[in-house]
């Protein structure tokens, strides 16, 4: 029987991260990875960011599970928020399936969940439409598996973030006998992880990266405070086998880095190359030698920069970056973070220290360069490409990478976020899609935060607010006393007087024109001393500030209460 088959991105297409994709498979859907992004800069306030999840509410009966390929952020981060809504089984790897619980064991609402289940690359499990398979992938985590759903038209191919690596440890190798079994098998659509699909140069080997992090903890003489994320399993073992070859200790900073070391060290992949490795307080960090010291700096929610900022403020209330500090940068920044980290580097230069990047000496991602790309193209044979996982740029140039393979454009498709993909063995394209927004995380509000919510963000950060305090006698129609005005992030109020009198002078005329209408409306009156006060204050400062207009009446009713007391008296 012909399947009916298509791929929607719920999130991860045209964006960093917030990884999540729907194969619906002759109506049931399948899920692929349920991540989170780190807000970029003109999300003010915004915790992190997550995958609208409104159209599988809409089809939630229709949904078999989540099948998650690795541990990361990108990937898993938005699982707790899913489960909240949706009651379906979640399957990936032992230390995936790990982390997730981490995630959920932090929610108060599914925090019994308990619907997990372990897979391997040996694992098949058989739905009615569809068989499910798993084949390893190299990572800078362990358990980094691809996703391959077997229809009757041919294999919907997932690979999550991966690359090659010839020089990869057991734990953390390719299965490349597998890869080739699939293409044989014939695969239909391959969904590939096009982050680093810019870069041209060939990723650097783990066992090259090693080296280097060595090198750097050997010829440096001072304190090492590495900003790395947390779950990245790889980079932490490199660090913890470099610190013991130098004759230095390891502290770990963060409540989350402990929780995924532990959890890593429970499951035999993270090892720790001395037994006393790790210092275990403050205090006994306080005591040691600068030159015997590594702190490990993942930040909230495994991300280091944020807390890399804070530490060379001295905002920190116990480790800041002291003179001398070698601040050791291991993870790859997306482009969106370039400013971020540019500036971050300032401000440990600005604390005397100095900061040292491992991308600035060579490719360190963890993602599928050129090469690699166009290798598990070769490998797979897929007849159509699907780049995701990444900006519309790094999208496109995956699909250029296909088209000098010998693709044409009629086999690929660059998808936007709630496109819908209809694909078979003879054709391929976009159906009508639905509107999926970002639901962003502001403290613990989900999806309360909108666009109206982050423009008055925006303008409140750029150009402050401006409050205008009127009491007016509506019954009368006059204005009781002279309108207040006060403004934060605007003037300096002492240093403006004439401006502020003659901003006094245009609430006072525009609500006494209201105030001789006959039909007199709050809303309109409000409205007004916006719009007028605005164009003024532009007028004069070139700024447009948020315009706050709070109209008190007096009471009406007290002087009648006191006749009638009168009245009552006298009787």
């Amino acid at each position: 029987m012909k399947n009916e088959i298509k791929i929607m991105a719920i999130g991860g297409a045209r964006e960093n991260g917030k990884n999540m994709y729907a194969v619906d498979i002759n109506g049931s859907i399948y899920i692929l990875d349920c991540g989170l992004k780190y807000p970029e800069n003109e999300l003010l306030g915004i915790d992190v960011v997550i995958p609208d999840f409104s159209y599988l509410e809409e089809n939630k009966d229709r949904i078999v599970g989540v099948f998650l390929t690795h541990g990361h952020a990108d990937s898993i981060g938005a699982i707790s928020y899913f489960l909240n809504k949706f009651d379906v089984p979640v399957f990936g790897s032992e230390m995936t399936i790990e982390l997730a619980k981490l995630d959920v064991a932090d929610s108060d609402q599914i925090k019994n969940f308990d619907d997990f289940h372990v897979v391997s690359d040996r694992s098949e499990i058989d739905f009615e439409d569809c068989k499910v398979t798993f084949f390893k992938t190299t990572h800078s985590i362990p358990g980094s598996l691809g996703v391959a759903l077997h229809t009757s038209e041919g294999a919907i191919v997932y690979t999550g973030d991966f690359k090659f690596d010839q020089t990869a440890a057991p734990l953390y190798q390719t299965n490349y006998s597998a890869l080739t079994q699939l293409g044989d098998e014939g695969v239909l659509a391959l969904l590939d992880d096009s982050s680093n699909a810019e870069n041209p140069k060939p990723s650097a080997s783990e066992k090259q990266i090693s080296e280097y992090i060595y090198d750097t903890f050997n010829y440096q003489d001072s304190r090492i405070i590495v900003a790395s994320v947390a779950s990245n399993i790889l980079r932490m073992q490199q660090v913890f086998n470099a610190a013991a070859k130098t004759g230095r200790r390891v502290y770990l900073t963060g409540h989350d880095l402990e929780r995924i070391v532990k959890t890593a060290m429970r499951l035999n992949t993270l090892k720790l190359p001395e037994d006393d490795l790790l210092i275990e307080s403050l205090d006994e960090l306080k005591k040691m030698a600068p030159d015997k010291v590594v702190i490990i700096q993942t930040g909230k929610m495994g991300e280091p920069i944020k807390a890399i900022q804070r530490m060379a403020n001295k905002e920190q209330s116990d480790i800041n970056i002291e003179p001398k500090d070698l601040v050791f940068i291991t993870t790859t920044p997306s482009t969106a973070m370039e400013t971020t980290v540019a500036k971050t580097r300032d401000m440990v230069y600005r604390a005397d220290g100095e900061v040292k990047m491992i991308s600035d000496e060579m490719n360190s991602s963890g993602d599928a360069s050129q090469a690699d790309l166009q290798l598990l193209m070769n490998l797979l044979h897929p007849k159509y490409i699907i780049p995701v996982q990444g900006e519309y740029r790094l999208l496109e140039a995956n699909a250029q990478l296909a088209k000098e393979i010998g693709y044409t454009d009629e086999q690929i498709v660059i998808p936007a976020k709630g496109d819908i993909i209809s694909v078979s063995k003879d054709d391929i394209h976009l159906g009508k899609g639905v509107d999926l927004a970002d639901t962003m995380i502001d403290g613990i509000g989900i999806g309360d935060i909108g666009n109206i919510v982050l423009r008055d963000r925006k303008v409140l950060s750029e150009d402050g607010i401006f409050v205008a305090v009127v009491t007016i006698d509506r019954k009368k129609k006059r204005i009781v006393a002279q309108p207040k005005l006060t403004s934060r992030g605007f003037v300096y109020v002492k240093a403006n007087k004439d401006l502020m009198k003659d901003a006094a002078g245009i609430i006072e005329k525009t609500v006494s024109n209201n105030l001789e209408h006959k039909e007199f409306d709050w809303s309109n009156l409000k409205q007004d001393v916006r719009e007028d006060l605005s164009d003024y204050l532009y007028k004069q400062t070139k700024r447009h500030p948020v315009i706050l207009p709070v109209i008190m009446e007096v009471n009406q009713h007290h002087k009648r209460s006191k006749k009638k007391q009168r009245a009552n008296e006298n009787n």
